[in-house]
């Protein structure tokens, strides 16, 4: 009969067989790569000694192809949970040392199992990703696999925050799963996802592209979206991931979480009097506005590389933290165009599930003009934004700092789509259209048939000015709830968040609704 000591030693030897995975040759070779492994990853994403593995016994079981013959424990995942700052979330780390860290049938039942967890108890998951893909030996277990993890991601959707970390390779049907959740951090020169390689695309469509220019970090960053945040290296990706844990709640029930500042509430913001400039074309960056107004000058800014017509990013106003929706004069003149619209009607909707309060800064133009626009869908892709602010039911903040002009302004969470609290600074324009264009429509015939037409219409243009480019007539309207000194915006959006403190507000009920997508 086998000794308690003897099965002691036993499934110790079995647990050290778990930690080395692949081997330590590959994990030199992983090392050698400038990635660090699953576990050196985990280890890091988590507070020290909080992380807890669960199945790491697990092994695949697949009798094909000699995998019988290779069988490692875990499975090319290793999964668990632990903390970050105190508070509980879950984990994997694929392992590329492992299988090149291909997903077969049990490894994917394993990051299953995490989601599930993770949904029963109402915590984070934060997924990193190194995988050569599905494994080819297993076949359809493999794909069922995939398609098991991407149910998950749906439904756990809107309940319970969702980050992935791309730390390698991520390609085909693999790249579904971290397109599903909330925020994807990908590793520069490292990382990279696409759905067919550059040898497929050299096949089937002759052209010739390498994987850094198809699928890399910048690439998703800054021309696709797909990406979110772009790190240096792995430690950058997962201190990204764990400033982004601090940020939101655990879960849609609860509130995110308040962190202290010693940035009054009602701290003057000087430097807001003469951020503007006196010609109003003239470009200025709205970040600068947003960091004075936000606690200790901190902002988060998401997808910062791509779409850059629109700001979205997170704060901090009077310890509360705060989705940040802003348009960016200096690219596009602040224009909404199609990827402006998707960028920030996905943030707005992040915010919505996740009860973080939205504060808009609002500088638009109008809808970016063209045929490119007009036959890409730009009434489509618009009308996603417009959707999203009237469907959130968080607080709403708005304040107007220059332009808002036409369905612009409607869009951009107007008093019409139910915000809460709208202001406007006195050098705000509220109007169907500029000044400009609105004369040559409203007096063609009168300027064409004056002595001087050109003096006639600057006359005519000088009043429009100031008949419509201010924002007294919307405040007569109730449209404004207050027009404020630029210097004073910080304490007004503090108190208004603190008035919105308990904000409720129903709904029909539905099954959901049909946003244009």
């Amino acid at each position: 009969m086998t000794s308690t000591e003897e099965r002691l030693k036993d499934l110790r030897a079995r647990k050290a067989k778990v930690e080395v995975g692949g081997g330590q040759a590959r994990i030199e070779a992983q090392h050698a790569r400038g990635k660090m492994t699953a576990r050196e990853r985990l280890e890091m994403l988590l507070d020290e000694g909080s992380f807890q593995e669960m199945d790491g016994l697990v092994e695949h079981r697949c009798r094909d192809f000699g995998m019988d013959r290779n069988v490692i424990p875990g499975d090319g995942v290793v999964t668990g949970h632990g903390t970050i700052n105190g508070r509980q979330v879950y984990a994997f780390a694929q392992d590329f040392t492992v299988y090149g860290g291909s997903l077969g049938e049990m490894h994917g039942l394993k990051i299953c199992k995490v989601l599930d967890m993770a949904l029963k108890t109402g915590r984070p998951v934060i997924g990193m990703n190194d995988s050569g893909g599905a494994r080819i030996q297993e076949g359809v277990a493999s794909l069922g696999s995939y398609a098991e993890i991407f149910f998950r991601n749906v439904r756990a959707s809107g309940v319970i925050p969702q980050i992935s970390v791309i730390m390698g390779p991520c390609a085909g049907g693999a790249v579904y799963s971290p397109a599903i959740t909330d925020f994807v951090i990908m590793v520069d020169q490292t990382a990279h996802m696409f759905i067919t390689g550059p040898e497929v695309i050299k096949t089937v469509t002759n052209e010739v592209v390498t994987f850094e220019d198809l699928g890399g970090a910048m690439t998703h960053g800054s021309k696709s979206g797909v990406s979110h945040f772009t790190a240096e290296d792995d430690a950058g990706a997962i201190d990204l991931a764990r400033d982004l844990v601090d940020m939101l709640p655990l879960n849609n029930m609860e509130r995110p979480p308040e962190k202290r500042t010693s940035d009054p509430i009602d701290r003057v913001c000087e430097a807001l009097e003469s951020i503007l400039p006196e010609e109003p074309n003239k470009p200025y960056d709205v970040v600068d506005v947003i960091r004075e107004v936000l606690d200790d000058g901190g902002f988060m800014e998401v997808q910062a590389d791509w779409a850059k017509n629109i700001v979205c990013g997170f704060g901090h106003l009077g310890g509360r933290t705060v989705g940040v929706v802003a348009n960016q004069p200096k690219v596009l003149a602040g224009c909404l165009d199609i990827d402006a619209s998707d960028k920030a009607a996905r943030f707005v909707r992040f915010c919505d599930a996740f009860n973080v309060p939205l504060v808009t800064f609002e500088d638009v133009p109008g809808f970016l003009p063209g045929t490119s626009q007009e036959w890409g869908g730009i009434i489509r892709h618009g009308a996603k934004l417009l959707y999203a602010f009237a469907e959130a039911t968080v607080p709403k903040l708005t304040v107007v700092l220059r332009k808002a002009y036409g369905g612009a302004y409607d869009v951009m969470s107007s008093k019409h789509l139910r915000g809460d609290y709208n202001v406007a600074w006195p050098t705000a324009e509220l109007a169907v259209m500029g000044a400009d264009g609105a004369v040559e429509i409203i007096h063609r015939r009168r300027i064409a048939s004056a002595r001087n037409p050109e003096q006639e219409r600057e006359r005519l243009t000088t009043d429009f000015n100031e008949t419509f480019a201010n924002p007294y007539k919307a405040a007569g309207l109730g449209y404004l709830d207050d027009v404020i000194e630029p210097a004073q915006t910080r304490r007004h959006l503090c108190r208004a968040l603190d008035m919105l403190a308990d904000k409720e507000e129903l709904r029909p009920a539905r099954k959901h609704g049909n946003i244009p997508l």
